[in-house]
């Protein structure tokens, strides 16, 4: 069994965060684990709080984990503070970490500012130490310093990524108008990674889901490119079978396969 790490907040609503990860993480067929760096009061309809966790039980949680168990991927999401990204970083490195996958969470879908202002330097940092950073356009835009409107924009976004010191980029084209094709820049070289446009509200948890899935099939021994095609089926399935328990934006069909077999059911 491979094992895989989340360093991430949590989603009272289960639809993002930590438990998105590990939904996905086991939908894949791989062992979660998670660091919980934040705790965050949030439903379908929004983000309503969120209460960081001291950088001493974040660093407590690491060590605990890296001193017992051999972590074959690492994915993380949500990291609000300047001494928190540190800390994560000195340990990774530290204990010598490899695949890591970060998906730079900064402001939810509605709204909500997930990383403080000045912590953004101290990301970009962390980047440098990333097998693969998977930003979408509004993050992309305020690493990158650009207004990103065109394919063009994407690409130059990309570049001035990759100078913080990841192996490689991928820019979500998911608040695109036109499609959902994402752009990957890797060793050299542009690469497109298709994607449709789902008809759906329910997206919650998407970036936490792809970026999960990613690390999770890296530590299943598949190459960087071919997991991040893998896990593009993966989230595109996982929306197409997404459904409503709230008001607002529901989460995706992480275990669509399995509400199947077990004869659920549910609003597609």
């Amino acid at each position: 069994m491979k094992k895989v790490l989340t360093i991430a907040g949590s989603d009272s609503s289960g639809g993002a965060g930590i438990q998105a990860d590990i939904k996905t993480m086991s939908s894949i067929g791989v062992y979660a684990m998670s660091v919980i760096t934040a705790v965050t009061a949030q439903n379908t309809k929004g983000v309503f709080a969120v209460q960081d966790l001291d950088t001493t039980i974040v660093e407590a949680q690491l060590k605990a984990i890296f001193d017992d168990i051999k972590v074959d991927s690492v994915k993380i999401g949500m990291v609000s503070t300047s001494h928190t990204i540190k800390s994560i970083k000195n340990m990774l490195c530290k204990y010598k970490l490899k695949n890591i996958i970060i998906d730079p969470l900064m402001i939810s879908k509605s709204g909500y500012y997930l990383l403080k202002p000045e912590a953004i330097k101290e990301l970009k940092t962390l980047i440098s130490i990333a097998d693969l950073v998977t930003p979408n356009i509004p993050e992309a835009e305020e690493l990158s310093g650009i207004k990103i409107n065109t394919e063009k924009d994407m690409k130059k976004a990309a570049l001035i990524i990759k100078e913080y010191g990841p192996r490689a980029v991928l820019i979500k084209g998911g608040h695109k108008c036109s499609d959902a094709t994402d752009l990957l820049y890797f060793e050299n070289k542009f690469i497109n990674v298709e994607g449709s446009r789902i008809d759906s509200l329910n997206t919650h948890g998407t970036g936490c889901t792809l970026s999960s899935a990613i690390a999770s099939y890296i530590a299943l021994g598949y190459s960087l490119e071919k997991s991040i095609y893998l896990s593009k089926e993966y989230i595109n399935k996982a929306i197409k079978n997404s459904f409503s328990i709230g008001h607002g934006i529901g989460p995706l069909g992480h275990f669509i396969d399995l509400y199947k077999k077990s004869g659920v059911n549910f609003e597609l």
